[in-house]
């Protein structure tokens, strides 16, 4: 029985048999429905066994029958700590105001989440909101039911699809989302496109607009490939030229590749620092000493702490500064030029353009001086000529 809810509720204490005999006793007990456990014997021949408050007082014609008494080890249960509590009532009272301020805090609204990515502006939803009185330090029994507020909301928001409120504790989470809305197409001004650069028609492709150039027909920077005027003299009309105008255009590019290069590598060598973060400031805790790095690099993880989904305006940083060290190759002519113009490619490819290719590159000059490998390249490439001019 020891340990049982029952036993607990009403309290049991444990207690050692003092003089008389262990058996008279035990037998009166069970003749007189006295329930006692975990009946044991001393080293030292003394009866121990725990017994319930109830029939603990029972025990008195017993023990006198008997020739004993009994000494009480310890006492269990709510009756006994009801009792501690009574003495300490600045305690208990403590405990009760906890208990209390606790019921009431779970009462409010601690904190309203937005989700749905919607395009919805969130101050709007939550001026919505807060007009329903969905807000912060809200009492919960003062809000409708989670569908009730859905509707209204979604009354005040028309332009959103579909608006679901839920509310688990003290948190309320409100999704919203968009309703498809037709794409709003920019009102465009007649114009042409013309040639930004000289260039040879490699392919023209005329969505709208009439074409006024062929492939491998040269042209110069400003003719017009697609006009946006269709008809005569007599009838015409001005359009939005639409298309794709392909060309030839050549680029001449001075190289410039030394025969010497530079790396860092990092040699496994480190140092760490950790910093305690107060709003802007940092306050160094570790870390002191050691002799700085000749060259080194510094990596720097910042961690902020939160509270109820809130960002605090204190953290921990740390620095790991990590040893660099510098080594250097030496590239043969060919390396160094190779070199070179793979970079020239890549600019050139990130100046023209996605869709534009390098059809051929012919070397104009080279030459080695001073550790340096200096190239003049004229580049073949094919990119996107056409650029919009209005028309007036």
């Amino acid at each position: 029985m020891k340990g049982t809810w029952v036993a607990m509720l009403r309290g049991y204490v444990w207690v050692k048999l003092v003089g008389g005999e262990a058996e008279s006793f035990l037998n009166a007990a069970t003749r007189d429905n006295v329930t006692l456990w975990d009946i044991a014997f001393t080293p030292s021949g003394e009866l121990t066994f725990g017994i319930a408050v109830p029939d603990f007082f029972r025990l008195r014609p017993l023990l006198r029958k008997n020739g004993s008494r009994i000494r009480i080890l310890s006492r269990h249960g709510l009756p006994f700590k009801m009792e501690r509590l009574s003495r300490r009532k600045t305690f208990a009272g403590g405990m009760l105001a906890f208990v209390a301020a606790m019921f009431v805090l779970s009462m409010l609204v601690w904190n309203v989440k937005v989700e749905g990515g919607s395009a919805i502006p969130e101050e709007k939803i939550r001026q919505a909101a807060m007009a329903e009185g969905i807000y912060s330090m809200q009492w919960s029994f003062r809000l409708q039911d989670a569908a009730s507020l859905s509707q209204r909301l979604s009354l005040r928001l028309p332009e959103a699809a579909w608006v679901g409120v839920d509310k688990k504790g003290t948190s309320i989470t409100i999704t919203v989302i968009d309703s498809t809305q037709p794409e709003k197409k920019v009102l465009e001004n007649p114009r042409h496109l013309v040639a930004k650069t000289d260039a040879v028609i490699t392919r023209i492709v005329a969505e709208n607009g009439r074409p006024k150039v062929e492939r491998n027909d040269r042209v110069r920077k400003g003719d017009i490939l697609i006009s946006g005027i269709l008809g005569d003299e007599k009838h015409s009309k001005t359009v939005v030229s639409k298309g794709k105008v392909m060309g030839l255009v050549w680029h001449e590019y001075r190289i410039v590749s030394p025969l010497t290069t530079k790396a860092n590598n990092l040699t496994g060598q480190s140092q760490e620092r950790k910093y305690l973060l107060i709003g802007n400031r940092a306050l160094q805790i570790s870390g002191y000493g050691g002799e700085p790095f000749p060259l080194s690099q510094t990596r720097t993880t910042i961690q902020r702490k939160s509270l109820w989904n809130r960002v605090l305006p204190f953290g921990t940083m740390k620095e790991s500064e990590l040893e660099v060290t510098e080594t250097e190759k030496r590239l043969t002519p060919a390396e160094a030029k190779e070199a070179g113009l793979a970079q020239a490619r890549a600019e050139l490819l990130g100046k023209t353009g996605r869709d534009s290719t390098i059809r051929a590159e012919n070397i104009l000059h080279e030459h080695t001086e001073n550790g340096k490998v200096l190239l003049t390249v004229l580049f073949e490439v094919e990119q996107s000529i056409e650029v919009e001019r209005p028309i007036l």
